[in-house]
């Protein structure tokens, strides 16, 4: 179902994969290791790999959807993000996203929605000058659950004063569009994260969008 745009009255973006691009030097360093008689498509493998890295609890959902664990797989995720150790990781930025916080800066009032701890949420935000277009930085242990329950969405609308349904939640993964859509909000899915068009679909994303800038076009 296509967004309603007059019903936007703030906006609340992942991270990982929608304003921090994939790695895509540890994608090239992992797939000349992997043989092709056992991956048909070793980029494909070798990207799902970075993913268990850098966003585990985004991973281990995706597959428990697929094998019906899913309820389970929540319990884990929750337990990840209050226990995970972060590593000191080299920040990229999806191209042209500063534009395009510039440009929507000051037309709605902006949260981050971060399954990282709030020490790697901000490293990245200061990293890239970014921490002046969002109202609410919202981590991993800033509501008593993480994503894929509605908890940071709820909590981001509060502290910007407005419904959840009147958010729109922007993100790369299941992960992402499930807290969303508990939530009320209305999801965009961005196709240059983890996440895959078939899945984001599947989980009723009300919009698909190549790459997250490409969302200035969608709001006019």
């Amino acid at each position: 179902m296509p967004i309603q745009v007059s019903k936007i009255k703030a906006l609340c973006f992942d991270v990982d994969g929608t304003l921090s691009d994939t790695d895509d030097l540890y994608i090239e360093k992992i797939e000349p290791w992997l043989p092709k008689f056992l991956f048909k498509d070793t980029k494909h493998t070798a990207r799902r790999l970075v993913m268990w890295l850098e966003a585990p609890g985004n991973a281990l959902l995706s597959y428990a959807d697929r094998l019906g664990l899913d309820d389970e797989m929540v319990a884990v995720i929750n337990w990840l993000a209050l226990h995970r150790k972060h590593t000191e990781t080299k920040f990229l930025l999806v191209p042209e996203v500063d534009e395009l916080l510039k440009q929507l800066h000051g037309r709605y009032p902006m949260a981050v929605v971060s399954a990282r701890d709030e020490r790697g949420t901000l490293r990245f935000l200061e990293a890239f000058g970014l921490n002046k277009y969002f109202d609410v930085i919202v981590s991993g242990l800033s509501a008593e659950h993480t994503k894929p329950y509605p908890d940071p969405i709820l909590y981001a609308a509060k502290k910007m004063n407005v419904a959840p349904e009147a958010c729109l939640m922007i993100g790369d993964t299941t992960v992402d569009i499930r807290a969303g859509k508990s939530a009320g909000a209305q999801t965009v899915g961005v196709l240059c994260g983890f996440g895959e068009e078939a899945e984001l679909r599947r989980f009723d994303a009300d919009e698909i969008i190549e790459s997250t800038p490409k969302l200035l076009e969608l709001l006019r």
